[in-house]
């Protein structure tokens, strides 16, 4: 499957990160940026739906190539993830990630997931 195929799961992940927690964790690391998601309890509460609903969806993703699970670290995004909530973030909530934060990180994630029509890595200060 595509990333569109799970655009309505990742939409809710990304509404419990901007409007929910307020926050973002981004981790970069060389040529990626990654984003964590909420746990799938947390997904399925924020939907009103059990638990074990959700829990096929990541297993998905994660056999598709979106997500990585780590045992007692969370759930994060791998570069098809990122690339995929950034388009998100742009089409659905345009300047929110920005407000939200700090000045030029999203500029940064958005080249890093190739969304802004650049590829390069972001230049070292």
């Amino acid at each position: 499957m595509t990333a569109s195929a799970y655009q309505d799961i990742l939409d809710v992940a990304v509404r419990i990160l901007l409007f929910e927690d307020q926050s973002i964790t981004i981790v970069f690391t060389p040529g990626e940026g990654s984003i964590r998601l909420p746990t799938t309890r947390r997904l399925a509460e924020y939907l009103g739906i059990p638990h074990y609903y959700v829990l096929p969806r990541f297993a998905a993703m994660e056999r598709d190539g979106l997500i990585r699970r780590v045992e007692r670290v969370g759930i994060s995004t791998t570069p098809a993830g990122t690339k995929a909530i950034v388009s998100l973030l742009e089409e659905r909530y345009p300047g929110v990630a920005d407000a939200l934060l700090p000045e030029g990180v999203f500029s940064a994630l958005k080249r890093l997931a190739g969304t802004n029509g650049s590829n390069d890595r972001i230049p070292r200060e």
